[in-house]
């Protein structure tokens, strides 16, 4: 199914076609890695909604990338609960071992790091969302199995994707 498809089915749970663009950047977002700006015309023009309706969603909410991502996109809370419990020192341990600053991505494309305002799970404080997973009670030492658990699954996934080229001659 289609991009279009997609949307348009999803749009048609709404009475109100400005109520799917969310939706609609979600299925857009999951299509393109992320979303440039023709992407979101295309949204847009998809729903017949105003570009600016779809720009401002687009650019609010911290779950939407305007901007390409790793492919692990790190987003370490950094609100009270997350502060107090050391979330600034698990950031400059990131960008230690990282070597890189927050919004920035790794060389090798396997690592976006940044900070969100709230992630919503004060109980776990310091959290850490990782794609659509939470990552909390984080300190140092959790904090580096989780990044070798990601690098493991990149590599896994390298080598899934390697295995099924064809060889030479094949």
């Amino acid at each position: 199914m289609s991009m279009r498809e997609k949307i348009e089915q999803a749009a048609a749970a709404y009475p109100d076609q400005r109520s799917a663009i969310m939706p609609a950047l979600v299925i857009a977002q999951k299509e393109h890695g992320h979303l440039p700006g023709p992407v979101l015309e295309e949204v847009a023009d998809i729903l017949g909604v105003e570009r600016i309706w779809v720009y401002e969603l687009a650019t609010f909410y911290t779950l939407f990338h305007t901007e390409p991502v790793g492919k692990f996109h790190l987003q370490l809370c950094d609100n009270v609960s997350c502060m107090l419990c050391g979330s600034g020192d698990l950031l400059t341990h990131l960008e230690t071992v990282l070597e890189i600053k927050k919004g920035d991505t790794t060389a090798d494309g396997l690592f976006t790091l940044s900070t969100v305002e709230c992630l919503g799970a004060c109980e776990m404080a310091p959290v850490m969302q990782v794609g659509d997973d939470y990552h909390g009670n984080l300190d140092v030492a959790r904090l580096d199995a989780l990044l070798e658990s990601l690098r493991a699954a990149a590599g896994r996934a390298a080598g899934v994707e390697h295995a099924s080229q064809p060889m030479p001659g094949e």
